[in-house]
């Protein structure tokens, strides 16, 4: 199972790198389906790393995993610079607002404390990306982020709910 966690820390980071760089390269009305299949699945991440990492750092090992994928992003295309500062500090508000969502329902299902603090992550993420990497309020991007984060968070959820709560 240990090497599932590192699976997942890999697949975290290469998800919001492989984010940056199509919404980069693709632009503004990229991002909703770009949400929907790799920011659904790394807010869903979030959640199995923070059933791992609960007592263990978990606010500093998220920090640097969102930092890395930033750092990589900019390191493989220089050009997506504010693309990977939008999404550092995008991931890193909703990561902090996600995880204390988690945590106060830690007692519920994984299914109800992942989702919800999904749908608040994915709007605190949705409001923030589009906003400072395309220097706009653009409402109907965030939109259609929101509710593809949402929608996807959902699915990457039922498919991590399985190995939640098993022994690292």
């Amino acid at each position: 199972m240990r090497y599932l966690s590192y699976f997942i820390v890999f697949l975290y980071i290469a998800a919001a790198v492989a984010a940056n760089l199509l919404v980069a390269r693709l632009g503004p009305w990229s991002s909703p389906v770009i949400a929907f299949f790799l920011i659904g699945m790394d807010l869903s991440l979030r959640d199995y790393l923070h059933e791992r990492w609960a007592a263990r750092g978990l606010a500093a090992r998220m920090g640097a995993l969102i930092t890395a994928a930033g750092a990589i992003s900019y390191l493989l295309n220089p050009a997506s610079g504010m693309i990977a500062i939008a999404s550092v500090t995008a991931f890193c508000a909703a990561a902090l607002v996600d995880g204390a969502v988690y945590q106060v329902l830690i007692r519920r299902h994984f299914l109800v404390r992942s989702n919800a603090s999904n749908a608040v992550g994915a709007l605190i993420d949705s409001l923030l990306f589009p906003t400072i990497a395309f220097g706009a309020l653009l409402p109907a991007i965030i939109a259609l982020q929101f509710t593809m984060k949402v929608g996807g968070g959902f699915l990457w959820s039922l498919a991590l709910r399985r190995y939640v709560g098993r022994p690292a």
